[in-house]
């Protein structure tokens, strides 16, 4: 079990000029609501699953995390840190990189998420692994690595959801509305009860049917915020022959 640590030591200075960064204009962009800001933990370690559609996510979950105390970590793409500046940048703050499938170079993104747990850190993972393929942005079929690292490290998992980003950056797009002022809602839920699946974490079908649960729980932030129902069945991209070509690991 990973330690606590207070949430406002996580305030160190390299997240301080991140948020000095990367919080003035963003604020300028959109108007963040946050809700349910009770069920994040005011300390020690667990993962943060959300909802991903847009390549602007993570910095906007950055930011709702920076404005609740808690700093995130990511398993980032790797070819993210050979960007100059951005590299320096997500390495000083914490981030790991992870090489995608099939590169030729090792990696073990549950080993890089535990060392973020041992430090009673928040670990981010994108639990549809890519950019959601669903046409109407509903979180698609999800993979198993949030639950798995939650069950590992005996850590809570924390569904979240975002609406609203869509309109500073659609799906694909290469650059950023700015005007007029968009509002941003992000809603954080309850943790979700996985306990039914503790000590099966090299059990295949136990974990998907933990993520299915995890991915449920996502999908009904959603539709509060959205006003409507998802569809009955999630989009599955392996149904479709789509490829995962996202920048933030599952």
């Amino acid at each position: 079990m990973a330690a606590d640590r207070p949430a406002e030591n996580e305030k160190t200075p390299i997240f301080r000029l991140l948020a000095g960064i990367a919080v003035p204009p963003m604020s300028a962009i959109a108007k963040f609501k946050l809700t349910g800001v009770e069920n994040v933990p005011g300390s020690g370690a667990f993962v943060l699953a959300p909802n991903h559609y847009s390549e602007i996510d993570p910095l906007v979950i950055g930011v709702a995390m920076w404005k609740i105390g808690r700093m995130p970590r990511y398993l980032a793409k790797a070819s993210l840190f050979e960007v100059p500046v951005v590299g320096a940048l997500l390495r000083a703050s914490g981030q790991v990189p992870v090489e995608r499938a099939g590169s030729g170079k090792r990696s073990n993104p549950l080993a890089a998420a535990k060392q973020i747990a041992d430090q009673g850190l928040a670990v981010v993972i994108y639990p549809e692994g890519s950019l959601t393929r669903d046409p109407d942005l509903w979180p698609m079929r999800g993979k198993t690595g949030a639950v798995r690292t939650a069950l590992e490290q005996g850590i809570p998992v924390i569904p979240a959801a975002h609406w609203g980003t869509q309109l500073v950056m659609p799906r694909y797009a290469k650059k950023i509305s700015v005007f007029p002022r968009k509002t941003i809602h992000v809603r954080f839920g309850e943790p979700v009860d996985l306990s039914a699946y503790a000590g099966r974490v090299h059990d295949s079908v136990a974990m998907a049917e933990a993520t299915d649960i995890l991915m449920t729980a996502i999908t009904e932030l959603f539709e509060q915020l959205r006003g409507e129902k998802a569809p009955a069945e999630r989009w599955d991209p392996a149904k479709h022959n789509q490829k995962d070509t996202g920048r933030f690991e599952q």
